[in-house]
């Protein structure tokens, strides 16, 4: 399973990277995200980890796997016959300040159907939660909202 989705926001990608890393306010942005408790502390980065609650999911160990700063956040889950892999990137835009953020969800491994067809949809509708979380955020302090 593979689910990507995209949205235009106001803030240039280094104010949208710091949405992507602040993970313990994540909760704040979007209903997908019941809480997320770090495991380490300081600057996320790669090998960080943190225990994530999601709405109708069970709590899942999350650990980042990549990281290029003012670009992407890389961080994946297992469970027994798959690995669950959340992709948050952001490029600038083009013709202005603003930006494009991509969440993508991978599930991959034996039992990758599965999971699929027992909660596919559910974190669809989290990714999509979670994208316009990220977009209303950096909507709202993007330069010219003030």
């Amino acid at each position: 399973m593979e689910y990507r989705v995209s949205a235009a926001a106001g803030a240039p990608p280094a104010q949208v990277f710091r949405s992507f890393i602040d993970v313990e306010r994540w909760p704040e942005l979007s209903p997908s995200t019941r809480s997320i408790r770090r495991l380490d502390s300081g600057p996320i980065r790669v090998g960080s980890a943190a225990i994530v609650r999601q709405p109708g999911l069970p709590a899942a160990r999350w650990r980042v796997t990549e990281l290029e700063p003012d670009r992407s956040f890389v961080w994946e889950t297992k469970g027994p016959g798959y690995t669950t892999v959340g992709d948050h990137r952001v490029t600038p835009d083009s013709d202005g300040p603003g930006s494009t953020i991509t969440i993508t969800l991978r599930v991959h491994g034996p039992l990758a159907p599965v999971i699929d067809a027992l909660m596919g949809r559910l974190a669809r509708r989290h990714v999509d939660q979670e994208l316009e979380g990220f977009r209303a955020a950096a909507d709202a302090a993007a330069p010219s909202a003030g």
